[in-house]
């Protein structure tokens, strides 16, 4: 067993294209080697901008051999009465390449016949992947290829070398002008040289010595060691960005952090807007004080050592300064433009083609938030903020910084908001509403941005669905997926028990959709996708599959409500008790489907023949009234219980009386006394869906 070793050298390669294209190279290169029976190991990818290598342990030298069989003429022709090979037999042998004393006698379902079996032996490892790894390397796909030298290849940027080892012999192919060898090449500026590799398993040990951290873990410690190491060196610590951490790994080879300043006067522009320009044009980290306020410094990550580090942090200041100008010119313009003049220049600005304009979108949101600031009991000032809330949620998107930074849309609203003295739940909400902006992301906080959020989220979903534009598999362009886990995450983090259906024919309705018909059938969509977003967010909490399907199958109407029956339902799964109160209350839905009661009377108390039909019903009012009471006080979890206090008068039941007796009065009157217990219980959920 050996050590394969693949490396590509290539000009510099964009930091977002190389781990995506490290992952296509192995699960290729993996796929193609099992096809090709080269038992092997463990695999490991390495990259840099100017290297995409992977590493396979354990390789076998040898290609595992074939063997399969081949039928050939039946017995009675190829073997004469003595059991001996016929001409048939030996020339069959013959054709397929083995000695006529192998053959072997094969019951198939068309009878007896003569059979081979044929052993294809494996060729040598190195010669099947002289022909896999050319394909391999250029089946790699990336955003954006390139041709180069007259060459009919495309890669992301000219392959300059590759490296391809089976322990410490050469595999050798070539592709385009490229020939493989050993030879790789150390840091382009501290040592550009090549570098031999002696062996495949010596690869991350010789690249250390040419200045080169070819190990993605090994790297990104390095340069969250170099940032740190920085900023504490100007008095402050990192600004926390998980992702521009691994964004800088993938620009270097060699990671060396240097600090920076820059003018205190950029610190009077909010600070999300100087981040923002720090790390979207140079992908420099920004710097905090021990209380987290910005400081007039920055970190960035240098692909090179070098003696003079000031001499480096000048060059960065000076390019960062233009930056930091142009977003101040941007905040100093929009801080003198108005609010409102802005949200009347979305006219202009498009929402969707077959959705009309962003002002448009605007007016739909505003009356959503405000109906559902009605039903969901606010006050009057809660109310007004909301509406105005709606009104300018989407005004900065006409702001420049905006338009630099799209991504700071709502930050920045809240921003101009309060600077131009809007009540301080109006400015947060304009930020919140776009909550949660990722999975697992932050909700929002106030009631003011989780209505807001919810009523844009839902015009968004229902736009979509009457256009035709609805998620399908993996396809969900404008994430509604996401939108509508969002309305269902901010409804149960804040409590609000308005209806669902209610809300989506309201959202609907803005629209000024014609047929009810059509309207109905978008509704019935919207609602079954809301749904599924909720019971996919309640199996992502732990809930038991079986516990939602039950619940949801009931109502899931309102998600407060759900998410109780849910929860109450789960810990009553968990007591030990459980499983004969399942049963019992699954006989008893059993029963009533099969008999199909076309309509129910109330129960006739004089038609009890056995005591236990008396106790049952007698049971079953004291825990109607307990259970009406704890509803109306949302403790959902006793009702709960005692609903499945009844389990002992069900089973005494069924042991005392036969329900399907001959007599149809009694037998309807039983049907009908079980049909009490049935929608007792039904209030919280479909036992019947209940696994046990």
């Amino acid at each position: 067993m050996k050590t394969l070793l693949l490396e590509i050298g290539s000009e510099e390669i964009p930091a977002g294209y190389i781990e995506p294209a490290l992952q296509s190279l192995s699960s290729t290169l993996l796929a193609k080697m099992t096809e090709a029976r080269i038992e092997h190991g463990s695999v490991k990818v390495y990259g840099t901008p100017r290297r995409l290598a992977v590493e396979i342990k354990n390789v076998a030298d040898k290609q595992k051999p074939l063997t399969s069989e081949m039928l050939g003429p039946p017995e009675k022709v190829g073997l004469d009465q003595e059991g001996h090979p016929t001409m048939a037999a030996e020339k069959f042998a013959e054709k397929v390449g083995v000695s006529v004393n192998a053959l072997i006698v094969k019951d198939t379902e068309k009878g007896r016949y003569l059979c081979a079996k044929i052993i294809e032996r494996g060729f040598a490892t190195r010669t099947l992947l002289k022909k896999i790894l050319p394909k391999v390397i250029l089946a790699i796909p990336f955003p954006k290829t390139m041709k180069w030298a007259e060459l009919d290849i495309t890669f992301a940027r000219p392959i300059h070398y590759i490296v391809a080892l089976l322990g410490n012999q050469v595999i050798g192919f070539q592709v385009g002008a490229t020939k493989s060898g050993r030879h790789s090449f150390g840091h382009y500026f501290m040592q550009p040289k090549k570098v031999n590799i002696s062996s495949a398993a010596d690869y991350v040990k010789i690249l250390h010595k040419a200045q080169v951290y070819v190990d993605f873990e090994e790297r990104r410690k390095l340069v969250e060691r170099e940032i740190n190491k920085a900023a504490k060196k100007v008095g402050g610590k990192v600004f926390s960005d998980e992702e521009l951490v691994d964004i800088n790994k993938n620009l270097v080879e060699y990671p060396i952090a240097t600090a920076g300043k820059f003018d205190k006067e950029f610190l009077e522009i909010p600070g999300e807007i100087l981040i923002t320009a720090m790390r979207k044009h140079q992908k420099y980290f920004a710097v905090v004080d021990d209380k987290g306020k910005l400081m007039p410094c920055f970190i960035a990550v240098n692909n090179t050592r070098t003696r003079d580090l000031k001499l480096v942090a000048t060059g960065h200041e000076r390019v960062l300064r233009a930056r930091l100008a142009d977003a101040q010119f941007f905040f100093k313009s929009d801080v003198q433009e108005s609010l409102d003049e802005w949200v009347e220049r979305l006219k202009g600005v498009l929402f969707q083609a077959k959705l009309g304009t962003m002002y448009e979108k605007v007016k739909r949101v505003q009356k959503v938030a405000e109906y559902l600031a009605d039903v969901s009991g606010q006050s009057s000032d809660l109310k007004k903020q909301v509406s105005r809330a709606a009104w300018l949620c989407k005004a900065d998107l006409e702001s420049q910084v905006v338009s630099e930074f799209p991504n700071l849309q709502g930050v920045m609203g809240r921003n101009y908001a309060t600077i131009k003295k809007e009540p301080k739940d109006v400015a947060v909400a304009i930020e919140e509403h776009y909550r949660p902006t990722y999975s697992g992301g932050p909700l929002p906080e106030t009631v003011t941005g989780g209505l807001l959020g919810i009523a844009d989220k839902i015009d968004s979903i229902c736009g979509f669905f009457s256009v035709g534009l609805i998620p399908t598999g993996a396809s969900d362009p404008y994430a509604l997926r996401r939108q509508g886990i969002g309305i269902i995450q901010i409804m149960h983090h804040q409590g609000f028990s308005f209806s669902l259906r209610e809300l989506i024919a309201k959202s609907l309705n803005t629209y000024g959709l014609k047929g009810a018909k059509q309207i109905d059938e978008i509704a019935d969509l919207v609602y079954k996708f809301l749904q599924n977003r909720m019971t996919h967010q309640l199996s992502e909490e732990g809930f038991s599959k079986d516990v939602i399907a039950a619940v949801a199958d009931v109502s899931a109407d309102n998600v407060t409500d759900v998410w109780n029956r849910v929860r109450a339902l789960q810990e009553l799964k968990t007591a030990p008790d459980f499983e004969p109160l399942a049963v019992a209350f699954k006989r008893v839905v059993n029963i009533i489907k099969k008999a199909d009661l076309p309509t129910r009377k109330d129960v006739d108390t004089s038609l009890f023949e056995n005591e236990s039909e008396s106790a049952l019903y007698a049971a079953y009012k004291a825990v109607n009234n307990k259970v009406a009471s704890l509803l109306e006080k949302g403790r959902l979890d006793q009702a709960l219980r005692e609903i499945a206090s009844l389990r002992d008068s069900v089973d005494a039941f069924f042991d005392g009386v036969m329900v399907m007796v001959e007599n149809k009065k009694i037998r309807n009157n039983r049907l009908s006394l079980l049909g009490l217990i049935s929608d007792l219980f039904g209030l919280f959920a479909d036992f019947a869906k209940i696994s046990t």
